[in-house]
């Protein structure tokens, strides 16, 4: 499915069983939808899934200016008030979880997971080619990691447009710990302890600003969420069932 704010085609993918529970997943930086499904396939028996291609990746078009945080949290949003979606689920994986923590900070939620999201407060965020080598030695997720080339582009970025280069310096330099402090939705906070784009620290950090929360630190890397795939959705599955 598409839709068009502000200038910009956005592609997502909305399916499942409950109307009435909808988890919304938000993906990493240079990556789309599919690197969510996994996720989102596992969960749809119970809940009904959307997944959102953020604008310069995937099948969505690139905005027309350099967008800030809030500008991926408020598209999101969009989508969601026009899926006529209330009180969703939010989930994201490390830039897809930035924008998911700025969002919950602003708009309800029910619940907020993040995987190995940053806040950029006391830490740099690594870009190295080793996180897309990392995906590639996961198991099943070799063609996926080729699918990844197409959107992450070198180490650097070369290949981004000076529209996604310039987006990419707002996300690296906008610290949102102390929105924190405004998120009220249970919160459930996994990582993987041998990350080191986004160091675990972050994970703790994030931990202290959030009344509601909790750390679940797993074996494995930027991508444990991944890497455990299994292990997550039995720890997804109980945390969306408490009440």
């Amino acid at each position: 499915m598409k839709i068009e704010i502000n200038d910009v085609v956005i592609n997502y993918t909305i399916y499942g069983n409950n109307k009435k529970d909808t988890i919304v997943l938000l993906h990493g930086w240079g990556q789309n939808i599919d690197m969510m499904k996994p996720v989102g396939n596992y969960l749809e028996s119970n809940h009904q899934i959307l997944i959102i291609d953020l604008p310069g990746f995937g099948d969505s078009t690139e905005p027309k200016y350099a967008w800030s945080l809030l500008d991926y949290a408020k598209s999101v949003r969009e989508i969601i008030i026009n899926e006529k979606i209330k009180n969703p689920i939010m989930m994201g994986h490390s830039f897809g979880g930035k924008i998911a923590l700025l969002y919950a900070s602003i708009y309800d939620v029910k619940k907020l997971v993040v995987f190995a999201s940053p806040i950029n407060h006391n830490h740099k965020v690594s870009m190295k080619s080793k996180v897309l080598k990392s995906v590639k030695k996961l198991p099943m997720m070799d063609k996926l990691g080729e699918k990844m080339k197409k959107h992450m582009g070198s180490t650097d970025y070369k290949s981004a447009s000076p529209i996604m280069r310039e987006i990419l310096v707002n996300h690296l330099s906008t610290d949102i710990y102390d929105e924190l402090n405004n998120i009220k939705a249970p919160t459930l906070i996994v990582w993987g302890e041998n990350d080191i784009t986004v160091s675990p620290e972050v994970a703790y950090e994030i931990d202290r600003q959030i009344s509601d929360s909790g750390v679940v630190m797993l074996p494995g890397t930027h991508y444990a969420y991944l890497e455990n795939l299994k292990l997550v959705i039995d720890i997804l599955n109980k945390f969306l069932e408490e009440k």
